[in-house]
């Protein structure tokens, strides 16, 4: 264990301190970033939710209303996770050299990924919070048990903000990232079933989404948002944590390699 920790692998206690800076930096502009997170998902409840239900009816015997708000909790999750990691990290990591100014400290590269990751993840359950006060006064969110859907969105939070560390730490520029935008995170958004069953889909297109990182997101979202049934959680949480540790491994790698090597 003490081998994998000098190797910069399993983070210390010092990801809290990296956390916590960012939280102190956050709380100074938190209002604009709560309006966004309240704004947003208001917009995409009433225009979906409200504007293309009232031609859709009903998905799986439930108002789209319903159907279509849990997905839109996990993609947030998934946006609000990639959107810190990438140009949040890029910008400390390259323009306000912070990545540099901690591991000048007694902090680790284990350290600096894993606060970068955990801060992430926190903004999305923030978001995911938003998402569900908004959704209950909507009426979106019908189900006693939709609370249970918000520790789901913060392993979401972990899961894409680690791929996310991943791209940042490859990046040469800020316009790269649209790479990773257009071709990872726009599809996964509109094939893994966030506004329509995946089962709509080809049967290979349906396969693959199934198994991306937003789909056992959205597998697992809904039937705890809505009261449903939960279809192989645990196949769903393994394949999650499975997706946060080899993205997380490779940030560490990569973030060194640009940084101290």
């Amino acid at each position: 264990m003490s081998q994998l920790i000098r190797c910069n692998i399993i983070p210390t206690l010092g990801v809290f301190q990296v956390w916590r800076r960012h939280f102190m930096v956050w709380r100074q502009t938190y209002a604009a970033s709560l309006a966004g997170n309240l704004g947003e998902p208001l917009l995409f409840l009433l225009g979906m939710g409200y504007g293309l239900g009232r031609f859709v009816g009903e998905i799986g015997d439930m108002p789209y209303m319903h159907y279509v708000a849990p997905g839109i909790l996990a993609a947030s999750a998934m946006n609000n996770a990639t959107f810190e990691a990438l140009y949040g990290g890029f910008t400390r990591m390259t323009r306000q050299n912070t990545f540099h100014a901690m591991l000048a400290t007694p902090l680790g590269v284990s350290d600096v990924v894993a606060g970068e990751i955990l801060w992430a993840a926190t903004k999305s359950l923030i978001a995911g919070i938003a998402i569900f006060l908004v959704g209950s006064l909507l009426g979106a969110f019908p189900a006693s048990t939709a609370l249970l859907a918000l520790p789901v969105v913060f392993l979401a939070g972990l899961v894409f903000a680690s791929m996310g560390i991943v791209v940042t730490a490859i990046s040469p520029s800020y316009e790269f990232f649209l790479y990773y935008t257009t071709l990872i995170t726009t599809p996964m958004f509109l094939f893994c079933g966030v506004f329509y069953p995946v089962s709509s889909l080809p049967d290979t297109v349906a396969t693959i989404a199934r198994w991306l990182p937003l789909g056992h997101v959205v597998s697992l979202t809904r039937p705890l948002a809505t009261g449903l049934p939960l279809g192989n959680p645990f196949l769903h949480i393994f394949a999650l944590i499975v997706f946060t540790l080899l993205a997380y491994s490779a940030a560490v790698f990569f973030v060194k390699r640009r940084i101290i090597t």
